[in-house]
């Protein structure tokens, strides 16, 4: 069986509202991460395909230090036709303090989505991820 990982950073900010941050790509919408290469920790990949993706660099973000999201599935790959793929994702939580400018070089789009808004929106990821950062934070006392 094929193993992959992906890791990013779940981004969310305050101002002007509770939101969290979301790349276009061609079917669906997701969060900024991308597949780990060699000799690449964790982190160092998803601060990577954030800065990649949007532009935001790790100066931008408070990184949530005790926040750390994982997901295995099993999804089907048109570039490993008949294999068997177990997926790995690996999600930090980074908060915008400031307004930042978001570059979009590798999706069609972005948009800062209201904490509610999470039904629009079929990836199981992604309200998998809301369930445990929506726990995380409340722990913290930044109620959504």
């Amino acid at each position: 069986m094929r193993k992959l990982k992906a890791c990013g950073i779940f981004c969310i900010r305050e101002r002007p509202q509770k939101q969290f941050l979301l790349l276009r790509h061609p079917h669906r919408w997701d969060i900024p991460k991308g597949h780990m290469e060699k000799n690449e920790s964790e982190l160092e990949c998803a601060l990577r395909e954030l800065y990649e993706e949007t532009g935001i660099r790790e100066d931008q973000l408070s990184l949530c230090p005790d926040f750390r999201f994982e997901h295995t599935y099993y999804p089907k790959y048109k570039r490993f036709p008949g294999e068997k793929i177990e997926k790995t994702v690996v999600i930090f939580l980074g908060k915008i303090e400031k307004s930042v400018k978001i570059r979009t070089t590798e999706h069609e789009a972005f948009q800062w989505v209201g904490w509610n808004s999470a039904h629009l929106f079929s990836e199981e990821t992604i309200h998998l991820l809301l369930g445990k950062a929506g726990k995380y934070l409340e722990s913290i006392q930044w109620t959504l």
